[in-house]
């Protein structure tokens, strides 16, 4: 992070907002939730907080410092007063009460706390922890296509540390980068609270760094009996597949439910991380019939004839057989990476994870050089390029037939710079075997 480009920001969040907002007033962003569970005020406080900021330009580290000192000051108050009710746990089990929060009184507290905080830095700029030294340039694109609704959802947070203020990772070197994509169905509801609260939950692992595995499914299951709650509460439906990418370090964490996939690009070659849930894959297909269900052909293959997905979060009329358990893959980073890319299903229904790497060098040189005149030097901007790229892989998967919702991220891991020059002599890609 750029204390320059951190002060300019700051001087002119504080111009915008040179003090508290006024009770009754507006909020100057909406909350998700017209109510809140004490567990899921932390998701969406921060949510709330980093599209506030982005939408004004704050630089990415920044809003990750800020929002963390927000919310931490936000759970030190007495949040009683805010109480609107209680509602019994989902777990007849347990005697405890599950606590609702208003969600526009709370958030404009966490607002508050939000512009204390950049008052006080503004006046007395504190030192921060070290930003990310790991390259990580996030290209994104996604569309509605021809679908009536856009329900995919996606999360980028290359300042994972940051945000949670997880101060051993930051002491001890460990950069932490978070991506994540969700492709939902019967709504846009559970891809909404995957994306709001699954990094949240990852966080909170105890397991976290002894084992990072083990952490991301328990944040998986955890997130999906989250969102039953709500889904009793507010009588929702709908379910969301997900692939959700941990880089630590020097590991390559994939965690997965459903049929999102995540590849990764290693010189030019796809990786295999993972196989995705399927209804007709042959285990999953197994564990649904020894449940109870079947598996049926209606234009695809669906789980007892409703869902075309074996797992998911969610889809609670069909749990067990649509499962929330999900699955996880470890690669070793080895500094001869590419890239990573995550996409629903939009896309790999249309495209193979073996064309991938040349149909991003393509959208590459077609990105430096749109003319064809020859190698023109890769000096744009990372971001206008990198951008391009991703729009040319959703266009291509478009062309290709795909009339889903299409979401694709490409996490480099290397300078875009370095890329054409790398790639351009392996030819076209083949699949290599699972590291």
């Amino acid at each position: 992070m750029e204390e320059e480009e951190a002060r300019s920001f700051l001087g002119s969040f504080v111009e915008e907002f040179p003090a508290a907002l006024e009770d009754g007033s507006p909020l100057p962003v909406s909350p998700l939730s017209r109510k809140v569970t004490l567990e899921e005020l932390h998701g969406e406080s921060l949510e709330l907080g980093l599209r506030l900021l982005a939408a004004r330009g704050a630089p990415a580290g920044l809003s990750a410092l800020l929002c963390q000192a927000a919310l931490s000051q936000l759970l030190q108050n007495d949040l009683s007063p805010l109480h609107c009710g209680q509602e019994a746990g989902d777990n007849q089990e347990e005697e405890q009460q599950v606590v609702l929060l208003q969600s526009d009184a709370v958030q404009r507290l966490f607002l508050n706390k939000l512009i204390e905080v950049t008052l006080a830095w503004h006046q007395d700029f504190p030192k921060h922890p070290p930003s990310p030294s790991r390259f990580l340039h996030c290209s994104v694109h996604a569309i509605k296509n021809t679908r009536r609704k856009m329900e995919d959802k996606h999360v980028a947070l290359a300042e994972f540390n940051q945000l949670f203020g997880i101060q051993t990772m930051v002491q001890s070197g460990v950069d932490c980068a978070y991506y994540a994509v969700f492709d939902g169905h019967g709504g846009v509801d559970a891809a909404t609270y995957a994306a709001t609260h699954l990094h949240v939950a990852l966080s909170k692992q105890e397991t976290l760094q002894s084992d990072t595995a083990t952490a991301f499914k328990r944040a998986f299951k955890h997130t999906d009996d989250m969102f039953r709650g709500k889904a009793k509460r507010e009588r929702l439906r709908s379910g969301t597949t997900g692939v959700a990418v941990l880089i630590q370090g020097q590991q390559l964490y994939v965690a997965w439910l459903g049929d999102s996939q995540a590849i990764l690009v290693r010189e030019g070659q796809a990786v295999t991380l993972m196989e995705p849930h399927k209804p007709d894959r042959e285990d999953e297909k197994q564990r649904i019939e020894e449940l109870g269900g079947c598996i049926t052909f209606m234009g695809c293959w669906r789980v007892n004839g409703t869902y075309a997905v074996s797992r998911a979060i969610g889809d609670f009329d069909q749990k067990p057989y649509v499962s929330g358990d999900a699955d996880c893959s470890t690669t070793q980073l080895l500094g001869d990476e590419d890239y990573v890319l995550l996409a629903c299903d939009g896309f790999f229904d249309a495209v193979k994870p073996s064309e991938v790497p040349h149909l991003v060098l393509d959208a590459l040189h077609q990105s430096v050089d749109p003319e064809g005149g020859g190698d023109a030097p890769l000096e744009q901007s990372e971001d206008a390029v990198g951008l391009r790229v991703a729009q040319r892989l959703v266009s291509h998967a478009k062309a290709a037939g795909s009339s889903d919702n299409i979401t694709v991220m490409l996490v480099f891991l290397r300078p875009l710079k370095q890329l054409p020059a790398q790639n351009s002599s392996t030819g076209t890609a083949q699949d290599a075997p699972q590291q």
